[in-house]
């Protein structure tokens, strides 16, 4: 299991309107068949540059389903977003090889 993260530091002048299209590109995503699942969620610490941080964790099923998602669909998807928000965005995105997983059971 690989998860995809992007992480992403939105400016305050157009922060309502990302969080708004990314509610809206997250299914986009999913719709490749290249993802199983996203998670959407906020970064909690003061950044420096100002702003909001963001994090989507996209999680494919294997490797190769992530290398056809950079092969056919990032390029468009990445574009969409900067002609949209330009410099006001800044992204970097990581993968994470799933290890193992643990969870608590409560009864």
């Amino acid at each position: 299991m690989i998860i995809y993260n992007v992480t992403s530091n939105i400016d305050e002048s157009v922060h309502e309107q990302w969080l708004v299209w990314i509610k809206e590109h997250i299914p986009h995503v999913l719709a490749t068949g290249c993802f199983i699942e996203a998670k959407l969620t906020r970064v909690l610490v003061e950044e420096d540059l100002g702003g909001a941080t963001y994090s989507v964790q996209y999680r494919a099923n294997s490797r190769e389903d992530l290398e056809r998602y950079y092969n056919t669909y990032a390029d468009a998807l990445r574009q969409e977003a900067f002609k949209r928000f330009a410099d006001k965005v800044l992204a970097f995105r990581t993968e994470l090889e799933v290890i193992d997983e643990y969870s608590v059971t409560i009864n």
